[in-house]
C-alpha cells in the first residue's frame, strides 16, 4: 500500500516507505497529557531524548507547548508565548545536538518565531499541528530555511474540540483530505517543494472518539494527495476510552466510563500504530520507542509481502 518517496529536509534527504520511521516524542512542557512535567528540566529532557535515540528512534520531535484538548494553543493569546516556548526548547535542542550531532530533530510548533529560532539552532523539520493555519508567517520561515515540514490536519482549535459536530465516516475523510490539500497548496505557494512535505491526519485533533477509528480505517485514501503520511496515535484519549470497560470498577456508572489511564495505553498504542502502518503511514510518532520499533518491524514485513 505504501510507496517510496524522498523527504527533503534542511540538510539531508530521507527515503520513506521501505521501512517505518520512528519519531520519538520529547515533551518539554509541564502539562502535556502523556508525560507533562517529567522532562521540563533541560537535562532530564536531553537524557530522555538520548535514550529514545538509543532505543531506535530515527528522529526526535521536540515540543515546548502543549496542544492538549482545552488548551489555548493557536489562539490570539496562547498560554505559552514564543519567548517562553523558546526558553524551554532551545537548551534541549542545543544539548541534543552537542551530544548527538547527527540526530535528526523536528520541532513541534505553530509559531513562526519559534520555528526560525529552532531552524537556526539546527532543527531539520517543523511539525505544525495547524497545517499552516495558525501563524501566517510560518510557511515563509520554513521556505526560507528549506526545512522539511509535517503538516497536520486540525479541526478547530483545542478549546473547540470537545464541541465539534460528529461527521459520518466518509464526510470526515473528505474534510481531512480537503484540509490537508489546502495546507499542501499553502506550502507550495510559500515556495516549499512537495518533496519537503509529509502529511498527518491529526488523530485526536478535533476528531471525536469514534471518529478516530473511522479515519484510521480509511487513512489510505489520503495517499491520493501524493505525499507520505505520518501518524500520531500514541496514548491518545480515544484509545483510553475504548479500554475504559477493562478498567472500570464494579461501581463505575455504565453511562460515564472512566478512560484507561495514560500509563495503561501502551499496548493499545501499539495496536493503533500497526494499523496505521498497514493503512499507509510511513512515519509514526510515539512516546515509547523500543516497543514501537518491534511492532513496526512486523508491520513492515507484512507490507513487504503485500
Amino acid at each position: 500500500m505504501r510507496t517510496t518517496a524522498a523527504w527533503r529536509l534542511r540538510t539531508l534527504t530521507l527515503e520513506l516507505g521501505r521501512r517505518t520511521l520512528i519519531m520519538g516524542v520529547v515533551n518539554i512542557t509541564p502539562d502535556s497529557f502523556s508525560d507533562g512535567g517529567l522532562f521540563l528540566d533541560p537535562q532530564a529532557a536531553i537524557d530522555h531524548a538520548l535514550r529514545l535515540l538509543d532505543e531506535g528512534a530515527g528522529l526526535l520531535d521536540l515540543g515546548a507547548e502543549s496542544t492538549r484538548p482545552g488548551s489555548r494553543a493557536g489562539g490570539a493569546e496562547p498560554a505559552v508565548s514564543a519567548e517562553e516556548e523558546q526558553a524551554r526548547l532551545l537548551p534541549v535542542l542545543e544539548g541534543i545536538r552537542r551530544a548527538r550531532p547527527d540526530a535528526i530533530l523536528s520541532v513541534d510548533t505553530y509559531k513562526a518565531a519559534t520555528a526560525r529560532a529552532a531552524l537556526a539552532a539546527g532543527a531539520e523539520i517543523i511539525n505544525d499541528v495547524s497545517g499552516f493555519h495558525w501563524d501566517s508567517g510560518l510557511a515563509e520561515v520554513c521556505a526560507e530555511f528549506q526545512a522539511g515540514v509535517v503538516l497536520m490536519h486540525t479541526r478547530g482549535r483545542p478549546e473547540e474540540w470537545r464541541t465539534q459536530p460528529r461527521l459520518a465516516p466518509d464526510a470526515l475523510l473528505a474534510e481531512v483530505r480537503d484540509g490537508l490539500a489546502a495546507s499542501l497548496a499553502a506550502a507550495q505557494r510559500a515556495g516549499i517543494p512537495r518533496e519537503a512535505i509529509v502529511l498527518d491526519p491529526g488523530y485526536g485533533f478535533g476528531k471525536r472518539f469514534s471518529e478516530n477509528y473511522d479515519l484510521l480505517a480509511r487513512q489510505a485514501g489520503l495517499l491520493l494527495l501524493g505525499r507520505p503520511l505520518a501518524a500520531g496515535l500514541s496514548r491518545k484519549s480515544f484509545l483510553g476510552r475504548t479500554l475504559a470497560p477493562l478498567f472500570a470498577g464494579p461501581e463505575a456508572p455504565v453511562d460515564a466510563p472512566i478512560d484507561a489511564p495514560v500509563e495503561a495505553r501502551e499496548n493499545a498504542s501499539l495496536a493503533a500504530l500497526t494499523a496505521a502502518i498497514l493503512h499507509g503511514a510511513s512515519i509514526v510518532r510515539v512516546h515509547s520507542v523500543r516497543p514501537a520499533v518491534e511492532a513496526a518491524r512486523i508491520a513492515d514485513a507484512i507490507c513487504a509481502a503485500c
